[in-house]
């Protein structure tokens, strides 16, 4: 919706005055699109499907009061391409925000890997379909005007920013814009937020290093810089693996706490190295007082991009993992299921040591 920063999302009457002062947030991580996951969509005569992809974890997406996805793919219109250079079919935007998906951000490494066109484009895709976006615009005059993102939900109002440490070597073609990691345009930025009384203001940044299982040293000081100037919520891509979740006690209340998501890996993907195929939701519930907002309940849930191949064509699911590591007969090969339970054990002793205040669902 060009020229729309403020999304109103309207509460039944019905509700009680606590429900309406809680709101619950679900995070995703990297959707993505190689070339054979695109194959896999194509239903021929030029059509696309994806919301089988979707359909293991719709429920859980939909049961978030808002969820937010980082969107790590251009919709530039035909032809297709995956990586390095990924461009999807429009339908991808439609099944996710059938899937449940309310906020997709796009500022990312691969932002501008379809130039102008792939940047003006993805944003008329959006804006088509009334799905609400952060990170990447039409101009400057237009970021201006619409960033950072204001949401009400819930008697909460959230600000989200988002940003990433670059495009790829790539120049961000003129008169677009794409949020890059920048200390002082983000301070200017947290300040225009602040000046519109939000309850809480959310980072969500495209960042670290490639693979990696723990947090880069700019991530740790990016993130103590954020919350210093009023940040609450830091939540992170573009690693492709997991990374560790942190919820921290402010030093100026102990009674409020901040949370950090270094990384929740691949939402979806076709890769296969060490630890991409493991993705995580994290889950984050606010409760909103007189006094101000506390950051509740803080969960994760596993997943798994299940790629079985039925008559030679490879297919893609998202998995909540929890729902199935115990059903080996469910998954086509034993050692696609064993690839699973490996991932997800070395995972969880990672998590059992490194993770502050996040529990599992399960």
């Amino acid at each position: 919706m060009k020229g729309l920063f403020i999304l109103l999302l309207t509460v039944s009457a019905a509700y009680s005055v606590q429900a309406q002062d809680t709101l619950s947030l679900l995070f995703a991580g990297d959707v993505m699109q190689h070339m054979k996951q695109i194959e896999s969509a194509h239903q021929g005569n030029g059509k696309y499907a994806y919301d089988s992809c979707f359909s293991y974890v719709k429920k859980y997406i939909e049961a978030a009061d808002l969820s937010i996805a980082n969107l790590e793919t251009t919709f530039a219109g035909s032809p297709y391409s995956g990586y390095p250079a990924f461009c999807a079919p429009d339908e991808l935007a439609s099944a996710l925000q059938g899937s449940g998906f309310d906020i997709l951000l796009t500022a990312n490494n691969h932002s501008c890997d379809k130039g102008k066109t792939g940047i003006e484009r993805t944003l008329k895709v959006l804006d088509s379909l009334n799905f609400t976006h952060t990170g990447t615009f039409y101009s400057k005059e237009e970021r201006d005007t619409i960033y950072p993102l204001l949401v009400e939900k819930n008697n909460l109002r959230i600000v989200f920013l988002n940003y990433t440490y670059g495009t790829n070597g790539i120049a961000i073609p003129a008169p677009t814009v794409v949020n890059l990691i920048d200390t002082l345009q983000m301070k200017a930025d947290i300040a225009k937020a602040k000046s519109w009384n939000p309850d809480i203001i959310i980072a969500c940044l495209h960042w670290g290093l490639e693979y990696r299982l723990s947090p880069s040293a700019e991530q740790l000081s990016l993130s103590n810089f954020l919350f210093n100037q009023g940040v609450r919520l830091v939540i992170g891509s573009h690693p492709h693996v997991l990374q560790r979740m942190e919820k921290r006690e402010t030093e100026q209340d102990a009674s409020l706490s901040n949370v950090v998501v270094y990384s929740l890996g691949n939402l979806v993907s076709n890769m296969e190295a060490a630890n991409t195929e493991i993705g995580a939701m994290a889950s984050v519930r606010l409760i909103k007082s007189a006094e101000d907002v506390v950051i509740d309940e803080c969960a994760y849930r596993l997943t798994w991009t299940y790629k079985p191949v039925v008559a030679g064509k490879t297919h893609y699911y998202i998995l909540p993992i929890a729902d199935y590591e115990e059903n080996a007969s469910f998954f086509s090969t034993p050692e696609i299921y064993r690839r699973m339970k490996n991932s997800t054990a070395s995972m969880r002793s990672l998590f059992q040591k490194e993770n502050i205040g996040f529990i599992e669902y399960k």
